[in-house]
């Protein structure tokens, strides 16, 4: 652990499983436990448990907190139920992404915006500005919150030895308060692996507590702790973007295949609506794709991706050997007429021209029960 970075209220439990650490976003993380693969393969065949607290949590409320909150996202939390979430971006007045976010509606006047740990201060003071007028208050609470997330196949069981609530009620991007070992907590059914799985919104205190009973319930099942490295590769391959790599203030959300989740329909106006129509109307010059490789060198974000002739036509944003699929696999930004699957590309990996495909994205599904 550094000195200059911030400790989660989970930092003396890594200590004790002989965590390696790392500074992301100014928070001292564990990056690993044992090795990134037998981590990464928990998630994938049974669960992991990850320290999530260096999330960002700010929470909107008010009479007016859903309007200001549709003028302020490119989405319509106007339309979340309670009880709901939904994926959502914040976005400057040109359409560059300031940060992606999700937005849970605790009550009709109470929303929680979950920010990525590296923009939270941006998120809170460009919200502040925009819900200005309305009747409405921002509330930065990250450190009224800890943060822990359970995935894998066999999360739910691990859960349920744990609360009363009934899990096969809560839908995917649902939350709701309960207990979990009897400590109070808002339970959502979401995740940034590709997997089934849980975050759990506890206080500070409280987290300790939770993540022993939750190590020792998931014990039986095979359970293993994991860090920021595997989560990477998991995230990776479900095609998940990570800002400042798949997404940054000079990418829109039409470049990164999500300009789905624009609410053009809303009645509200927002910030960036207009450089987000002309940009949806115009086309995205460049496109976020999937490229795999049958070599045994893995694209890394900033390669260079070539066409045929070798000429520059896009950039890798995030690249590894995938221990799902067995190959490396990568996320690039290329020119749109190279965006078909199947297209021949190539890499350069440190002067040698490596081959790779394009190919849908996600790299992996999880199999549906």
């Amino acid at each position: 652990m550094t000195a200059q970075s911030r400790a989660t209220p989970l930092a003396a439990e890594h200590l004790q499983l002989g965590a390696s650490f790392t500074d992301f976003a100014g928070w001292s993380m564990p990056v690993r436990y044992t090795s990134d693969i037998a981590e990464h393969t928990a998630v994938r065949t049974t669960a992991g448990l990850f320290d999530l607290s260096h999330m960002g949590e700010l929470e909107v409320i008010g009479a007016s907190a859903a309007r200001a909150l549709d003028h302020s996202l490119v989405g319509q939390p106007s339309k979340i139920a309670p009880g709901r979430a939904r994926y959502s971006m914040l976005c400057a007045d040109d359409g560059g992404v300031i940060d992606d976010l999700v937005v849970y509606r605790l009550a009709d006047d109470h929303f929680l915006i979950v920010a990525n740990a590296s923009n939270t201060a941006v998120v809170r003071d460009e919200l502040k500005q925009r819900i200005a007028g309305f009747e409405s208050e921002l509330r930065d609470t990250t450190e009224d919150w800890a943060l822990i997330a359970v995935q894998g196949p066999v999360s739910a069981q691990i859960v349920a030895e744990l609360t009363y609530t009934v899990l096969a009620d809560l839908k995917y991007y649902e939350i709701t308060e309960t207990k979990i070992a009897n400590s109070n907590v808002l339970l959502a059914r979401t995740g940034y692996t590709g997997e089934d799985g849980f975050e759990i919104y506890c206080r500070p205190g409280d987290a300790a507590h939770v993540w022993a009973e939750l190590q020792r319930a998931g014990t039986p099942y095979g359970l293993k702790p994991c860090g920021l490295a595997c989560r990477d590769t998991l995230r990776l391959e479900a095609g998940m973007p990570l800002y400042g790599n798949e997404l940054s203030r000079e990418l829109t959300p039409f470049e990164a295949g999500l300009g789905r989740v624009v609410a053009f329909s809303k009645e509200a106006d927002f910030v960036g609506r207009d450089a987000l129509a002309h940009r949806r109307d115009v086309g995205a010059q460049r496109i976020l794709v999937g490229l795999t490789s049958a070599g045994r060198r893995s694209p890394r974000s900033g390669y260079a991706v070539l066409d045929s002739t070798g000429r520059p036509i896009g950039t890798v944003t995030s690249g590894a050997p995938s221990p799902t699929l067995g190959h490396p696999i990568a996320m690039a930004y290329v020119e749109t007429t190279y965006q078909e699957p199947g297209t021949t590309l190539q890499v350069d990996i440190r002067g040698t021209h490596e081959e790779v495909t394009v190919v849908p994205l996600p790299f992996y599904r999880r199999q549906e029960s």
